[in-house]
């Protein structure tokens, strides 16, 4: 996109730039589809079938804080309409499971859990509903949404994101009106993902990966994963992207699979944190309620992995910036393989590209956008005391410009990539 798309005016709002710098959060898929072996049901699956053995929320939170996420969302309610809280809309819930004799609410004991942990929750509530006969009548539906939503956004506390999945939507209107209307009631500060009154929206994959630039003003997005609609905006927005990526091939906990590589989630988080979007990785519960072993050790190695490459920063001292030439200096002798750049973003996105370069002119790295954060892994280690950025764009500035020595450290690596699936997991 040209400079002029991006008029100063398009700026964050606060609790925008909040969740861009939280930049990690956790997303537990949990519900009848555990217990069933599927991705998505239809709505048919009995609730008695629900029961983890040793459900333990805490367990899921201290897993996602290990990994330095700053946010958690659940699937409070999938497309297969099952609620994970006692709701008084329907008795598809947790209310008509064998669970915690019928009186369990999940979503209250994930919430007490990021209350003790000092974790953000953020609650994923299917617009499409395959349970509900009401979802034929768009207008008693809409009511029955809205119902839900209010339950949501009024008995868990301070929401940090709402998650409105597009996946069989496709040609269906809700009153978002009407739900734009209650968060900005309830919930003001929560971002919304994708649909309706959206703060942010999807990457466009579900895969995990952004690709450069990374353009946080836009019209338009994709829906889903399944079909080529894309949501269309009469104007520009200020939507950061959010990249969401199962541990595992799937999405709901499934006997006999496995989590995704070392080197395979590293490079996600190259291409999402990395390229300064979001990451919202998936780590399904199992049938216990647990974290699977297989799960929370790679998830451990994943931790110990990013603090090796990135948890002994070094900041560079920003000397000057002149005639788009941002000058740094570091300690002398800093040895680096990483160079990490932050965007002032208060007033918009304004870098539009960007190349690091040794003080006698040899480039190191390039690129186009720069935004919340942007690292560059570097060919081969250097030894260097200054650093030269060159940023092109309307009056872009930098606010800060890390390096980083991962000398030794695991190396992501692509190599035994898969792409999701784009095909329904109920096709056929």
């Amino acid at each position: 996109m040209s400079t002029a798309a991006h008029p100063p005016l398009l700026a964050p709002t606060p609790s925008q730039l909040t969740w861009q710098r939280d930049g990690l959060g956790v997303f537990f898929h949990v519900g009848v589809n555990t217990f069933a072996g599927l991705e998505w049901s239809d709505g048919t699956l009995s609730p008695e079938i629900f029961d983890p053995s040793d459900l333990d929320t805490d367990e899921w939170v201290r897993t996602a804080a290990r990994l330095g996420a700053r946010y958690v969302v659940l699937t409070a309610k999938h497309h297969d309409g099952f609620c994970l809280w006692p709701t008084a809309t329907t008795d598809y819930s947790v209310a008509s499971s064998p669970w915690r004799q019928g009186r369990g609410d999940l979503v209250r004991e994930l919430a007490d859990s990021c209350a003790r942990h000092d974790m953000k929750l953020g609650l994923y509530l299917s617009p499409w509903d395959r349970h509900d006969p009401r979802y034929e009548d768009p207008a008693a539906y809409d009511e029955l949404y809205l119902a839900q939503l209010r339950e949501l956004c009024t008995d868990y506390g301070e929401l940090h994101e709402l998650w409105f999945d597009g996946a069989g939507s496709a040609g269906r209107e809700y009153d978002w009106e009407r739900i734009g209307e209650l968060i900005e009631e309830l919930q003001p500060q929560a971002m919304v993902f994708n649909m309706g009154p959206a703060t942010i929206r999807w990457v466009g994959n579900e895969d995990g990966l952004a690709a450069d630039p990374v353009e946080y003003v836009t019209t338009s997005a994709d829906l889903n994963n399944y079909d080529e609609d894309t949501i269309e905006r009469d104007a520009p927005r200020y939507l950061p992207p959010e990249c969401d990526v199962s541990l595992r091939k799937g999405w709901f906990w499934q006997e006999g699979e496995e989590p995704k590589s070392l080197p395979h989630l590293l490079a996600i988080h190259d291409r999402s944190i990395g390229l300064g979007a979001n990451l919202l990785l998936n780590i399904p519960p199992d049938r216990r309620g647990r974290i699977d072993p297989a799960d929370a050790a790679r998830v451990e190695e994943l931790a110990q992995a990013l603090e090796e490459r990135f948890g002994r920063p070094v900041t560079g001292e920003i000397l000057g910036q002149a005639d788009g030439a941002v000058r740094v200096r570091l300690p002398e002798g800093t040895r680096l393989d990483h160079v990490e750049l932050r965007e002032r973003l208060e007033e918009g996105q304004r870098v539009r590209g960007h190349r690091v370069r040794t003080a006698d002119g040899e480039m190191l790295a390039e690129g186009l956008t720069v935004g919340v954060r942007r690292i560059h892994q570097l060919g081969e280690a250097r030894t260097l005391s200054e650093l030269v950025i060159e940023i092109d764009g309307d009056e872009p500035v930098l606010e800060q410009v890390l390096v980083h020595d991962a000398t030794g450290a695991p190396v992501p690596d692509l190599g035994d990539f898969y792409a999701a699936s784009t095909e329904r997991p109920d096709a056929g």
